[in-house]
């Protein structure tokens, strides 16, 4: 079975999974997870919009 998107309104194939905590900053989400699938389009705006973030975790390595 494939997973969907998991943005609230969109109906498109999973593309990636990523964190929930970096990814409700950034949209309005159809379930409370840990983890969240994202279509193409919204990893995009996802990286786009949480590349601080991501380079902040990065560091605390």
């Amino acid at each position: 079975m494939d997973k969907i998107c998991d943005v609230t309104g969109c109906n498109e194939k999973s593309f990636q999974t990523v964190p929930a905590d970096l990814a409700k900053k950034v949209f309005s989400l159809k379930d409370d997870k840990t983890k969240v699938h994202l279509c193409k389009t919204h990893y995009k705006e996802y990286k786009k919009n949480t590349k601080k973030e991501r380079e902040t975790q990065r560091l605390d390595w």
